[in-house]
């Protein structure tokens, strides 16, 4: 069954642009609105009760706009407030959560790395997570003012590169294998972390897993699906310039208050 109502997409910022085109190719005929909410960012040094009224916030004006199904593309939004979400809503929302289940399982030293921010690793969604994996040595690093960079446009500056280094070398120097990306932020910093990473440690995050879950809500749990190729919206409560930049210019950015 055709359903032409957009997919809704928030996240604290631009970084959830990320996990937008994780979606945008592999559904690419599916309309897409995006919220990002820059002005708040970033949510992981916000309390427990402002990420869920902004998530509230967020998802309550994607409903307005018609959205059939909401993706929280922030893993501080859900491993704080999808249950939230989820209680209040009946719209079907997919939410976004540091992937340290593929890492944990195929580990071969036993030992991962995640970075991520203050708010998902205190989370108990996240504490629930990494305690099914008893065996494995979880070593935790909050990016500390990665998301202001990013914000901020700059994400290939000197100070990126020296926070960045003082976040992954410890994680080398402790023999990690995996490395999980918990902030849709960060994949935008995946080409410079490389260059910090032996060739043996695989980096991970969780754009294509939502991407998935994504058309598996859609195509089938709710047999919705859309056919037609209609241009992406996305909103920014900020100067759109840096969102602009990081979509290489070519999509539709509107600056609206919310």
């Amino acid at each position: 069954m055709e359903d032409n109502r957009p997919i809704g997409i928030f996240d604290s910022g631009i970084g959830g642009t990320s996990i937008w085109s994780a979606i945008h190719q592999l559904l690419p005929n599916e309309k897409t609105i995006y919220l990002a909410d820059s002005k708040n960012a970033p949510y992981g040094q916000k309390s427990k009760e402002e990420i869920i009224a902004l998530s509230i916030k967020n998802t309550e004006l994607l409903l307005e706009m018609n959205c059939k199904i909401i993706v929280v593309a922030c893993n501080t939004a859900t491993t704080n407030a999808i249950q939230e979400l989820r209680s209040k809503f009946k719209v079907p929302l997919i939410g976004i959560e540091p992937a340290i289940k593929p890492a944990a399982t195929h580990s071969k030293t036993q030992i991962i790395g995640i970075l991520a921010t203050q708010g998902t690793l205190n989370s108990e969604l996240f504490n629930k997570s990494t305690a099914k994996f008893k065996n494995i040595k979880i070593i935790e690093q909050v990016g500390h003012g990665l998301v202001q960079l990013i914000e901020n446009g700059e994400i290939n500056s000197k100070e990126m590169t020296r926070l960045l280094h003082s976040y992954i070398d410890p994680m080398v120097a402790a023999n990690i294998d995996y490395l999980v990306l918990g902030c849709s932020h960060y994949p935008y910093l995946i080409p410079q972390i490389k260059t910090m990473l032996p060739s043996n440690i695989i980096i991970i995050d969780s754009g294509e897993a939502v991407a998935r879950q994504t058309q598996n809500i859609l195509v089938e749990k709710l047999g919705l699906s859309n056919e037609s190729d209609i241009e992406p919206i996305f909103y920014t409560n900020t100067n759109p310039k840096v969102l602009k930049e990081i979509l290489n210019n070519k999509c539709k950015v509107l600056q609206i208050n919310f």
